[in-house]
């Protein structure tokens, strides 16, 4: 690595794949809880003799060799990591300073330090002693596809035939000749690979896609208690909300309802493509709801989102994620998280194949509302697209927005005057003491800060752990 792209890197501050360590007195304890952390995450870099702000320190020239050679025989010691890492620091120059550069790789096994297991949380190193927690870390590396569990008990009385019958007609108006046309139900279920085999247990049923597609509520929040998707509109009661919808019914007709919120709170702006008029509402709503439908990990707790703001419109849910990144159309590499939910979104023109639905999102957001969308891979995966309504296709921007420095005329929520008020008289203030200082929940001041630096009122100076806030 060159001492361009170090400094590159640490440019861009900590985050879950970028760790910054003084090691003034070496390789400390927390140095190897963040190999650890990193080893059962998406890997990342270490670099040592940086300061929390991205400072370059440096590391004594001379001690550097001896530090990599403890660190070696730390990492390579079966009582202190378990399974051991093969890694190999790197000594590098940057400006005159010698620092140690460390890449971490992602490990396809679950890693321990001192026998506790570690995860990354954002730029924390966290203990991780849950069960549900360590289930989960154990899926992602082992790469298994929970909706391929078989529920032997499970038939197909369990299911809704009238769905079977819908979704049978989806595919055929989608192609005449589809071959579920004169399929029986059952017969259907095993071609969508819903009623398969378990080949480690033997056992043969209808699986969790099968369940979560076309059975019956009741069967679906006794399998997946937690499962839910919460429509949510949020423009004028931005601390709670001015509509909401709580969605725990059948994957199908859940894509249908939460096409149905966005029509009632979306405007739906005149397009041409071609000779033919096309609702970009709908494109783009089509991919960020299959997207939230078909690529979420059913066994997480987090409740997955569908929120519609004045500037904004995000999904957020549980993912299987293999790398932490914001994905574009150029980096992005077709991975299904449930490929039989997927495949099945396919058949009945739910859903694209793999790669198109995200070209097309960047495509029809930028003529909906002039700017490029975010996909951000995460264990919470993420689209966010902005939204403007004096955006045309037509004609661009029609009405000049103020820069976000001028903040005369922003109408702020009462949280959001208190939380300026007291970061006015004390700038160190955290989300946790605010909470408590203006009577919240921690979340809703997370939210509101957040809503002020995008207004350019709140703007964070230095690093996560022991920066101020300015405000503007």
């Amino acid at each position: 690595m060159t001492a361009e792209q170090i400094k590159k890197i640490i440019a861009n501050g900590e985050n879950s794949c970028v760790e910054f360590k003084r090691c003034g007195n070496g390789m400390e304890s927390d140095f190897y809880e963040t190999v650890c952390s990193f080893s059962n995450r998406f890997g990342g870099y270490i670099f040592c003799g940086v300061l929390d702000d991205g400072t370059i320190n440096g590391v004594s020239e001379k001690a550097a060799p001896e530090m990599i050679k403890n660190f070696i025989s730390v990492i390579s010691n079966p009582n202190l990591f378990s399974p051991t890492i093969f890694l190999e620091p790197e000594i590098v120059k940057v400006d005159g300073k010698t620092i140690v550069v460390i890449h971490v790789l992602n490990s396809s096994e679950v890693h321990t330090y001192k026998k506790i297991i570690y995860d990354r949380n954002f730029d924390s190193d966290v203990r991780i002693t849950a069960t549900n927690k360590i289930a989960e870390m154990y899926i992602r590396k082992q790469n298994v596809f929970t909706e391929q569990k078989v529920y032997k008990y499970v038939t197909e009385n369990e299911l809704r035939a009238d769905l079977i019958d819908l979704c049978r007609q989806r595919a055929v108006n989608k192609r005449n000749d589809h071959p579920w046309k004169n399929l029986s139900n059952i017969e259907l279920l095993k071609s969508a690979q819903l009623y398969t085999t378990d080949w480690n247990t033997g056992e043969t049923g209808i699986n969790l896609a099968g369940i979560l597609l076309l059975g019956k509520d009741e069967v679906i929040n006794s399998v997946c208690p937690s499962y839910k998707t919460d429509a949510i509109l949020r423009k004028i009661n931005v601390d709670r909300y001015d509509d909401r919808e709580i969605i725990k019914t059948n994957l199908i007709e859940s894509y249908d309802l939460l096409i149905q919120f966005s029509r009632k709170h979306l405007w739906d702006k005149f397009f041409m493509e071609g000779t033919q008029t096309v609702s970009l509402r709908d494109k783009i709503v089509r991919e960020m709801i299959s997207n939230t439908l078909m690529h979420r990990e059913f066994t997480s707790s987090f409740s997955s989102k569908f929120v519609i703001e004045e500037n904004k419109m995000f999904i957020e849910n549980p993912c299987k994620a293999l790398k932490c990144e914001e994905l574009t159309p150029e980096n992005f590499s077709p991975n299904s998280k449930n490929p039989i939910i997927a495949s099945f979104f396919t058949n009945i023109g739910n859903a694209d194949e793999l790669g198109s639905g995200t070209r097309n999102l960047f495509k029809y957001t930028r003529l909906y509302s002039g700017q490029n969308p975010k996909m951000i891979e995460d264990d919470i995966f993420k689209i966010i697209v902005p939204l403007d309504n004096n955006f045309s296709a037509d004609f661009g921007s029609y009405e000049k927005k103020s820069e976000p420095d001028e903040t005369a005329n922003v109408k702020l929520s009462e949280t959001q005057k208190k939380i300026i008020e007291e970061l006015k008289k004390n700038n160190e203030l955290s989300a946790v003491e605010l909470s408590s200082k203006i009577d919240v929940a921690t979340r809703t001041v997370e939210f509101n800060i957040k809503q002020l630096k995008e207004m350019g009122m709140l703007v964070r100076k230095g690093a996560n752990k022991n920066g101020v806030w300015e405000v503007k």
